[in-house]
């Protein structure tokens, strides 16, 4: 017998009707086999009574199949085959099985092959290790919060579950500096740390943006253990994640900055200064041991990046990155020349000819090289085909690739949910010869356990972010894998997930909703995550803070987005000029629309949310949303009205723009009522202190600078449009 027919533990007849009896076989030593498995059991469960059903899943691997590559077959009304090229595949086709029977749709579930439309689809995840090894994120609350959290088993089990559900397989961890928490260097034996740290010192926004100066004196003079636990347990720790990781399919990889020394440095010699030849030893001595320490350690991503002076010739740093990554990698492979040791370099500050030149005999070039690209900026809630990688896709050297850094550094606290954005967006992407995949994820903030509702859960952890904003997650990734996945799907999963609410209606609101956020950012662009966080109208206070109605006045907008800002908008009516592109107002009417649309379908929903928390606090965040788009769509056109008193003086449109201004501080204290109900202020990484309450100031003094304006004052002083930084080719 095949031995992956083998019988697996039956789900036993339930003597309930709200229940399908499913009998399983396949080979649950798989672990992937044995979690969808699970899945399937689960899903019938609770499933309405059925025929009963059966489900045999298989794994045959066929020459140049794709793992992740799975094929439905339909024996008989009651049978499901499903056959993977691998064991993700299998494990996809199986969650296949058991979404079909947890929406009530197992009698439609189609027959035949299918494949990932992207091959590698991620998470970024900048991870809060320990005090002493940062991420660039850690000098925020939800860093700080989630450092213990990192630590924990079921923290990391319930995390790579979510993800495998959704059917990501990439993770990518990102610190500054993680060797001293990961591993044991036998040269600089004083290096690696035992227990973990965490400041109690109370942060503030005043660190730098290079990330130099993430740990501070301060906070190593006030610090809590969190967790006791030796260099040897901590690398049995992480030998546990990469092996559940692989068991649902997932890559783990390592990516840094660089030359960050945080927790090695005045150790052993070691500095920060690249012309040092002990740290240059000690980063080569730490790449081979975390290779040799960590055997299903995908690979690293590296950067020329903020430790790095920005001036330095890319040949100097590009042959520092060599000397120390590359020869690590080499020395690590002396001992196992059969070991494939992915590298992504991140373009940041440097060339890709200087690249190329460097890493050209790096094991396995180039099918083991990629490049990294910031896709859109720091922005994916912006438009669905960002322009920004056009260069580096056009002069791409052959055989070659690029990763796509995803950022999310638009949406920290709501709940999002458009299947046609993220569809758009994943269609767009570059093909496959020239694109690698993606991982996405913020640089602001932390996405772990969520520590910003006011009201924790009477009992038990904080749920994952993964968990809360799970809409999210499931469509980027499952569309990321299939994006011919229609609507309807994801409103029959809609309606599974809340019983008894109208779907059709739950489904549009979430996307109106949704539509808030692009909608602002296309039109208001700051491209890095400094510049711009729509969630509070603001940036970094040493960038320009709250952005007044005058910066709206002078802002500029997305490259690609097709909007004209008000300046330009303003021109081609005083030259009676086509206005082909989209103007400022329509952007207002477009967001007012969102709103008014969100509202009326979140007043239906109420009367249906009484028995249902999760869907109480979801109508509360599409009710942000909703407000946000009001109160963007009045200060876009009391700029307007206060762009055009600026040029012909005319009170009428000062007064215009009053009016406008009042509604949107109206719409603003709402917003603020609503969120802060629900969620407390919170730091963030480069964007600092965040209290929507405490900005209605802000928003109001709007009012007193359109009152006190002298005609003739519009200048330059909004964000900038930009690209990936130092990319040339």
């Amino acid at each position: 017998m095949n031995p992956r027919l083998l019988p697996c533990l039956l789900l036993p007849t339930l003597a309930v009707s709200a229940a399908t009896r499913v009998e399983l076989t396949g080979d649950r030593g798989v672990p992937a086999i044995a979690f969808a498995a699970t899945e399937i059991e689960r899903a019938a469960a609770l499933a309405p009574a059925g025929a009963p059903l059966v489900v045999s899943l298989e794994i045959t691997p066929a020459a140049g199949s794709d793992p992740q590559a799975y094929r439905i077959e339909r024996p008989g009304a009651d049978r499901v085959r499903v056959v993977g090229g691998g064991a993700p595949g299998a494990m996809y086709g199986a969650l296949d099985v058991a979404e079909a029977l947890r929406i009530g749709t197992i009698a439609s579930l189609k027959a035949g092959p299918r494949a990932p439309h992207v091959a590698q689809r991620g998470i970024k995840f900048n991870i809060p290790l320990d005090l002493r090894t940062p991420s660039y994120t850690d000098c925020a609350d939800a860093a700080q919060a989630n450092i213990p959290e990192m630590w924990e088993r079921e923290f990391w089990r319930t995390t790579l579950d979510e993800l495998a559900r959704h059917r990501y397989n990439v993770l990518s961890l990102w610190s500054l500096h993680p060797f001293p928490s990961l591993v044991k260097v036998p040269e600089f034996p004083e290096v690696a740390l035992a227990d973990v740290w965490r400041t109690r010192a109370k942060l503030e926004d005043n660190f730098s943006f290079a990330g130099t100066d993430m740990v501070k004196p301060a906070m190593l003079a006030n610090y809590e253990v969190v967790k006791k636990i030796s260099i040897d347990e901590k690398i049995e720790f992480w030998r546990w994640v990469m092996s559940y990781a692989k068991d649902r399919g997932i890559a783990i990889y390592v990516f840094t900055w660089n030359t960050f020394t945080f927790g090695a440095e005045g150790k052993h010699g070691i500095t920060n200064d690249l012309e040092n030849p002990i740290t240059k030893a000690y980063f080569r001595a730490s790449v081979r041991e975390m290779i040799k320490t960590y055997p299903l350690l995908a690979g690293f991503g590296i950067t020329a990046g903020e430790g790095m002076p920005h001036k330095m010739d890319s040949k100097v740093k590009e042959k520092w990155l060599w000397d120390t990554y590359g020869e690590g990698v080499r020395d690590a492979k002396k001992s196992e020349p059969q070991r494939v040791v992915r590298m992504i370099h991140r373009f940041h500050w440097t060339s890709q000819g200087e690249i190329i030149d460097a890493w050209k005999d790096y094991p396995g070039f180039p099918a083991t090289f990629d490049f990294s690209f910031k896709y859109s900026v720091a922005h994916m809630y912006s438009i669905t085909n960002p322009p920004f990688i056009q260069p580096l896709i056009e002069g791409i050297a052959p055989g070659l690739r690029t990763w796509l850094t995803v950022r999310n550094d638009d949406i920290y606290t709501f709940r999002w949910g458009d299947p046609d954005y993220a569809r758009d967006y994943v269609v767009n992407m570059p093909a496959a010869e020239k694109c690698a995949g993606f991982y996405m994820g913020p640089d602001g903030y932390t996405w772990g356990r969520s520590f910003l509702e006011r009201q924790p859960p009477a009992a038990g952890p904080r749920p994952l972010v993964f968990e809360k904003q799970w809409y999210s997650f499931l469509l980027w990734g499952r569309l990321a894998y299939d994006p011919t996945l229609p609507n309807a799907h994801f409103e029959r999963i809609l309606a599974a997930r809340f019983p008894g609410v109208p779907a059709a209606t739950l489904f549009a609101a979430s996307k109106s909703a949704s539509q808030v956020i692009p909608t602002i950012t296309s039109f208001f662009w700051g491209d890095i995550d400094l510049k711009w966080f729509p969630e509070a109208c603001l940036s970094s206070p040493r960038n320009k803070g709250f952005y007044t109605i005058q910066h709206f006045v002078e802002g500029t907008t997305m490259p690609g987005s097709g909007n004209i800002d008000i300046r330009e908008w303003r021109k081609r009516l005083q030259e009676k000029t086509p206005l082909r592109d989209t103007t400022p107002l329509q952007i207002a009417d477009r967001l007012r629309g969102s709103a008014l649309e969100t509202e009326r379908l979140v007043a239906e929903l109420r009367p249906h949310a009484a028995g249902s928390a999760e869907l109480v606090a979801t109508l509360d965040d599409y009710t942000c949303f909703a407000l946000l788009g009001h109160y963007y769509a009045e200060k876009i056109r009391g700029a307007c009205a206060l762009a055009l008193y600026d040029a012909n003086s005319d009170p009428a449109d000062q007064a215009a723009s009053l009016r406008h201004l009042e509604v949107a501080l109206q719409h603003w204290k709402r917003y603020a009522a609503v969120r802060d109900a629900r969620y407390v202020p919170a730091l963030y990484n480069r964007i600092g202190y965040v209290d929507i309450t405490a900005l209605t100031a802000k928003v109001a003094a709007d009012l007193d600078l359109a009152r006190q304006w002298q005609p003739g004052s519009v200048k330059y002083s909004g964000p900038r449009a930009g690209t990936e930084k130092g990319f040339k080719r």
